[in-house]
């Protein structure tokens, strides 16, 4: 049994349209696809993510599974989803990691990397 059969990909995009630059706020939306490389099907149970912003300001947010729902994923398939993140500044970081768990009913932690927010321009 593999420990961690999971690959994650992040994509990011900054959504100006809902952002406040003015007043602080930057908007960003992110996109995951989580792909079960194992052998037998996980549910994804609860999230956890560190988002960090310029300023090292840290949010630690937590909650059960992602999106309002608690997707079980089959060998050899993916689960995508679509969230977002609120920042005081126009760059920041989040981290975290998902509480998978297995048809035995054993559970791991299946780590996020860390991925950058930033707005387009900001870093080269």
């Amino acid at each position: 049994m593999t420990a961690n059969p999971i690959d994650i990909t992040v994509r990011t995009q900054y959504l100006a349209e809902q952002s406040r630059p003015g007043n602080d706020q930057y908007a960003f939306a992110y996109h995951i696809t989580i792909r079960n490389r194992g052998a037998e099907a996980l549910t994804l149970v609860s999230r956890h993510w560190l988002i960090t912003d310029a300023a090292e300001k840290i949010q630690e947010v937590r909650g059960e599974g992602v999106v309002g729902v608690q997707p079980t994923i089959d060998p050899g398939t993916s689960y995508s989803y679509t969230s977002g993140v609120m920042l005081d500044t126009p760059v920041g970081t989040m981290e975290g990691s998902y509480h998978m768990l297995r048809g035995d009913g054993s559970v791991f932690e299946a780590p996020i990397p860390v991925f950058l927010l930033a707005v387009p321009g900001t870093i080269n």
